[in-house]
């Protein structure tokens, strides 16, 4: 079974013979004191139990509240699942000089693979041991060793703190008034000069604000049109039937497309 595929987390613990190394590197990371009895000591059982010890925490090859496995070499697999997937770990061999959690304490993480439980092979049968069936999540004192023994392969997205938004004062009538004036203004400028002024353009261009503007809630519709039709006649006097159908027709097509004045000043 893939480990990674299934955000298994497995503690693989070995009871091989095997000569105990230089208490400095039983525990990766750790400075074992030389006051500290390790009389004994010959597997990963009493590894695991020592790094549970330091952490004041239980073993976890006695914790019964997860899924535990037999293995034919009297070894024990501690199925844990990862409570937090965006966290991914890699394996580790606990002989590893550079990468491990414990001696003879191997790790079964993204890209291993573990045996499930009552699989016969030559060796033997993989045992059920106690009564739970499934993982259970990956206590966080354990999580906590597997980062500080490197084991992580990706650290969980930092997430952006959350803008708080500004508060924003109310859009009143005002607003809209303060954007439409100066277009105003350029369609009555438009009386200095007869011809060539860009009237048209610009009386349109006022006119369609000022229906985005109505739009949104921002400009009386008839106040607008009374504003647009007066800067029109101040500028082209001769030509009101035009004018209207100027103003009429940019202030549909304005009303189109909500002018929103949020974010201006």
């Amino acid at each position: 079974m893939a480990c990674g595929g299934a955000d298994l987390i497995v503690i693989d613990i070995d009871a091989h013979s095997a000569p105990v190394p230089d208490r400095n590197r039983l525990l990766p990371g750790i400075a074992i004191h030389d006051s500290v009895d390790l009389e004994g000591l010959a597997s990963g059982f009493d590894t695991l139990a020592l790094l549970a010890a330091l952490r004041r925490q239980p073993s976890p090859a006695d914790d019964d509240s997860t899924l535990r496995v037999r293995t034919p070499s009297g070894g024990l697999h501690v199925w844990y699942r990862n409570p937090h997937p965006a966290t991914r770990f890699r394996c580790s061999t606990g002989s590893s000089s550079k990468v491990a959690l414990a001696w003879q304490v191997d790790v079964r993480a993204d890209g291993g693979y573990i045996v499930a439980p009552t699989t016969r092979t030559t060796q033997g049968t993989y045992l059920r041991e106690g009564p739970t069936r499934l993982p259970a999540p990956l206590p966080e004192w354990l999580g906590e060793e597997l980062v500080r023994t490197g084991h992580v392969i990706q650290r969980p997205p930092v997430r952006p703190k959350p803008e708080v938004p500004r508060a924003r004062r109310p859009r009143t009538a005002a607003d809209g008034q303060r954007v439409l004036d100066p277009l105003l203004l350029e369609v009555a400028e438009c009386a200095a000069t007869r011809e060539g002024a860009a009237f048209t353009e610009k009386l349109n261009k006022a006119a369609y604000t000022a229906g985005g503007l109505t739009a949104a809630g921002h400009l009386d519709e008839r106040t607008a049109r009374t504003l647009l039709l007066k800067a029109a006649e101040a500028a082209r006097p001769w030509q009101s039937a035009r004018n209207e159908r100027i103003v009429d027709d940019a202030l549909v097509a304005g009303a189109a497309r909500p002018l929103h004045l949020e974010g201006r000043s």
